[in-house]
């Protein structure tokens, strides 16, 4: 059984850092691409970044340059460093494989950035 549990979310104000994780379970993360994904309240749930198992990195166009997926491939643990947080970060953020698994989802961890 997959399971897949985010944490490290929270209130930070704007041009401030958080450092979200993710703890795989199950045959998800072994060998696998994974990707950290957001929803906002009212939208659709978008990709943010995702990570190969050998390392390679790709973001989307609203988060390059300011955040980092990394991945330790030995504790089967994803990370998502943000740095330089904006309002329209604010969202649930979730992990998940690349392409995304429709019975994975977990419960996401909430971001929120406002003064």
């Amino acid at each position: 059984q997959v399971q897949l549990v985010e944490s490290g979310g929270g209130l930070v104000q704007p041009g401030g850092s958080l450092r979200l994780s993710c703890a795989a379970s199950g045959s998800i993360f072994s060998g696998n691409s994974m990707g950290w994904y957001r929803q906002a309240p009212g939208k659709q749930r978008d990709f943010v970044a995702r990570i190969s198992w050998g390392g390679s990195t790709a973001y989307a166009d609203s988060v390059k340059g300011r955040f980092t997926i990394s991945r330790d491939n030995a504790k089967n643990t994803l990370y998502l460093q943000m740095n330089g947080l904006k309002p329209e970060d604010t969202a649930v953020y979730y992990c998940n494989a690349v392409p995304p698994r429709a019975g994975s989802w977990g419960q996401g961890t909430q971001v929120t950035v406002s003064s």
